[in-house]
């Protein structure tokens, strides 16, 4: 059995599928602050596998294909409660950004009992994005 510990590189990758892959890259990037790590395209430039990282956290994506991986976990914008919450640093700098750059926001900056400044956007398609400053560390308690 494999033993795993706080202090490990992170072993959970939240993936998204996109209608257009390409087209969300480029806005997580210029938007959220998202750095490419990888990216594969076929001829047609559909992008089949993408790694975008924010600090030490990546995200992997590509391009929503009605094959058994799409109907396993749906189409874009099927969001079923799911959502994805990123420690910042700086929400309010971050807020603004993701504010200019178009995104749908669902909760203004918002100061929660737990100490964490937070706001809750959408992406142009659909994805529900939590972003504060509650910073949970596995390694300690």
């Amino acid at each position: 059995m494999t033993t795993y510990t706080a202090i490990d590189p992170p072993r959970i990758y939240p993936t998204f599928r996109f209608r257009d892959a390409a087209t969300m890259i480029d806005w997580l990037r210029d938007a959220f602050g998202f750095t490419v790590k990888a990216r594969y395209e076929d001829d047609n430039g559909v992008v089949g596998h993408a790694e975008l990282a924010l600090g030490s956290s990546i995200i992997m994506c590509g391009q929503a294909l009605e094959d058994e991986y799409g109907t396993i976990v749906g189409q874009p914008g099927d969001q079923g409660g799911k959502s994805l919450y990123v420690a910042v640093d700086d929400v309010n700098a971050l807020f603004e950004r993701v504010r200019k750059a178009g995104s749908a926001i669902e909760q203004g900056l918002t100061d929660r009992d737990y100490g964490s400044r937070e706001f809750i956007c959408r992406d142009p398609e659909g994805n529900v994005w939590c972003f504060g400053t509650y910073w949970p560390k596995a390694h300690e308690r």
